[in-house]
């Protein structure tokens, strides 16, 4: 953490109460764990990291809360990573994020890249490539299509209201007669 971290009151950190930085790092560590990095010394270093970036921000943007500034940063952070691996622009931050994260675990970042993730380049040509790979397979680009309307087919119900198909009309009077023989014996055995 800067030296200017340190200097404020007691029981503050960046001119803000600590519970809202422990707020805000937990939200950034649960992140992280989402992505799978287990490492719990990088794990350590990835929030420090993004806290600090949050915290030289906080004096500027006191109307903000500490987690938003840390999310904030963070999504810079990860978005800022992914175009530089994946040699991606990042102006369509939302799709680079999303593919980003699932090429990281096509990847298997958390399994064999954990000590990657975030770093500065170079990286490992095999994890470079991999990668690349990765977020290219992790989905296409949305494509408009037309799709005409088709008639809905309500099978044996349609036919029912078409009173000129005799099997129906049979099997509805038969049943109606059915009923009226039932009442009549009904009526027969109780009066």
């Amino acid at each position: 953490m800067s030296a200017t971290a340190h200097t404020d009151d007691p029981g503050k950190l960046a001119g803000r109460p600590l519970e809202e930085w422990n707020a805000a790092y937990s939200k950034v560590e649960s992140y992280f764990h989402a992505l799978r990095v287990r490492n719990k010394v990088l794990l350590g270093q990835l929030v420090a990291l993004v806290l600090e970036r949050a915290m030289q921000r906080s004096a500027r943007e006191s109307q903000r809360s500490a987690t938003e500034l840390a999310v904030e940063e963070m999504d810079r952070l990860v978005n800022e990573w992914f175009a530089q691996v994946l040699q991606a622009p990042p102006a369509g931050a939302e799709m680079l994020s999303t593919r980003g994260r699932l090429a990281l675990l096509l990847a298997d970042m958390p399994g064999q890249w954990q000590d990657q993730f975030l770093r500065p380049g170079p990286w490992p040509a095999e994890f470079a490539l991999k990668m690349r790979a990765m977020y290219l397979r992790a989905g296409p680009d949305f494509q408009l299509t037309n799709m005409t309307p088709r008639p809905l087919d309500l099978g044996p119900i349609a036919t029912l209201t078409h009173l000129t198909h005799l099997p129906y009309v049979r099997m509805v009077s038969s049943w109606v007669l059915f009923g009226l023989l039932l009442v009549v014996l009904f009526y027969m055995t109780h009066h």
